[in-house]
């Protein structure tokens, strides 16, 4: 059985799409996910399952909207693939949380780290980004965060395929995983 991370785009923000926690777990539990754990109410799950990769995040979408009547942006990755993300972060990204503030920008397939680039307009002085794997990694100088470009990505039409975690929180759902591993 392999464990993955689910997630979910636009949940409990700005008291919208609000989804209790415990709801959220039990309805993945009734459609077959195993050691199914939640972490913070951002919408991020943790759980095991056996069932066909490619096919996962249609099926959660699928399970949720069916559950809670929303259409919600379901990303998923494998142990093995946040792992990557996290051990392929730029040289020093999220070292310094007083000075950048650290974004990872997960990306559902079919959209690409290059295509998000091409979107996201830099500062200078202010923003940094690389691409990765699924991701595209964002820092911002934490002094001039106001100044920073990525909330234009806001105004695009790949913005409905991203979901955006703190690289603390991104940390934290790998160490979670590697616990359960």
């Amino acid at each position: 059985m392999a464990r993955y991370v689910a997630l979910l785009r636009g949940i409990n923000v700005g008291g919208k799409n609000i989804i209790a926690m415990k709801d959220l777990r039990a309805t993945l539990d009734e459609h077959g996910y195993d050691n199914v754990r939640t972490y913070i109410q951002s919408g991020n799950v943790l759980f095991d399952t056996d069932d066909d990769p490619a096919n996962l995040e249609s099926a959660i979408e699928g399970a949720l909207e069916k559950a809670f009547g929303v259409a919600l942006v379901v990303v998923v990755r494998s142990h093995r693939q946040l792992r990557n993300v996290v051990s392929k972060a730029p040289k020093g990204f999220g070292a310094d949380p007083d000075t950048f503030h650290s974004d990872a920008i997960f990306l559902k397939a079919p959209l690409t780290a290059a295509r998000v680039l091409d979107i996201v307009t830099l500062r200078d002085g202010v923003d940094q980004a690389w691409p990765g794997t699924g991701v595209v990694y964002f820092a911002r100088l934490g002094a001039e965060r106001t100044k920073s470009r990525l909330s234009k990505i806001t105004t695009t039409t790949e913005y409905k395929q991203i979901t955006i975690r703190n690289w603390k929180t991104t940390q934290t759902l790998l160490a979670l995983l590697d616990e359960q591993g």
